[in-house]
């Protein structure tokens, strides 16, 4: 069955490698183009995500290596990949092709320049976090202890994103942040997070945040990562459907999708350590839910909430 993932940090990856790293099939990458292949991945959405201690005048140009990579390393050299610059471009992938999406992980790329974030648009990027886990131009993250949300630049991101028809994500955003982008987002997705109610981690959703999600059409996309999934990290495949049970017990069995977060997490759950292993996922979830359920989880669900 094929597949949709919001979420990987393979760009960094590439980045740090300083063209050592080959995307089409360096085992040192859980996400590479053999491994997509494998996992039944149809579009794989591929994160620009800058670590906090690069100096500020220095992280567009970050913002603009990984992307280098991303047109040079990821599409280049690998054919099949293509680049969906449009939300239709999806529907035009032929058979043996893979999409590929880029987004952007926390605005401190831009600083506090709308001229930065409209170059990423033109670049390829459909989805746009406002914050990793601290404190920005833009918002608050879910670590920044004031607890602040969005700032007057913050919700200029989240207009023009709505122009754009791109998404803004709500993953690592404080929670104050997460009500006022759901005031002022057309378009809101969590990309890569999971249940607070069954895992108490920060970055989790609380069941009110998730149930505004669901009520607004946006998406909930599970993550992989074990401390997100289970307290003591010690995750299961069956732990992960858990919390998919959880948000479709919260009415969004329509609008729950797949955000692995590979290439960015250090603990990995048992069977499903890259992204060749995806298809372990989809046959645990195959035992507890219907089929036409379960495409919808893979892949279906984003489809259908697609920025029109």
């Amino acid at each position: 069955m094929q597949v949709i993932d919001l979420h990987c940090d393979v760009l960094l990856k590439l980045s740090q490698g300083k063209g050592k790293l080959r995307f089409r099939d360096s085992k040192e990458l859980d996400v590479n183009f053999e491994r997509l292949r494998k996992g039944k991945v149809k579009v794989q959405f591929f994160a620009v995500f800058l670590e906090p201690e690069i100096p500020a005048e220095q992280k567009f140009v970050e913002a603009l290596n990984q992307i280098d990579y991303f047109y040079e390393e990821v599409l280049k050299k690998n054919p099949e990949m293509k680049h969906i610059k449009e939300w239709s471009d999806i529907e035009k992938l032929k058979e043996g092709e893979i999409g590929a999406v880029l987004t952007l992980e926390g605005a401190d790329a831009i600083g506090n320049d709308l001229m930065k974030l409209r170059t990423l648009y033109r670049l390829g990027v459909k989805l746009v976090g406002l914050t990793w886990n601290f404190a920005n131009y833009a918002a608050d993250g879910v670590m920044e202890e004031r607890g602040g949300g969005l700032t007057r630049f913050g919700k200029e991101v989240v207009r023009l994103n709505n122009e754009q028809k791109v998404f803004t994500d709500v993953s690592h955003l404080s929670e104050r942040g997460f009500w006022e982008v759901m005031e002022l987002a057309d378009y809101p997705i969590a990309s890569h997070s999971n249940a607070k109610s069954l895992c108490n981690h920060p970055r989790n959703l609380t069941d009110e945040q998730a149930k505004a999600l669901f009520q607004k059409g946006g998406m909930v996309h599970v993550v992989y990562n074990p401390p997100f999934i289970k307290e003591n990290g010690n995750a299961s495949i069956g732990d992960l459907v858990r919390h998919i049970d959880h948000f479709c017990s919260l009415g969004g069995v329509k609008q729950i999708g797949l955000g692995s977060d590979f290439d960015g997490i250090e603990q990995k759950v048992k069977n499903l350590e890259d992204a060749s292993k995806t298809q372990n996922l989809i046959l645990a979830l195959l035992k507890y839910y219907k089929e036409d359920e379960v495409k919808g989880f893979a892949y279906r669900n984003f489809l259908e909430h697609l920025p029109k």
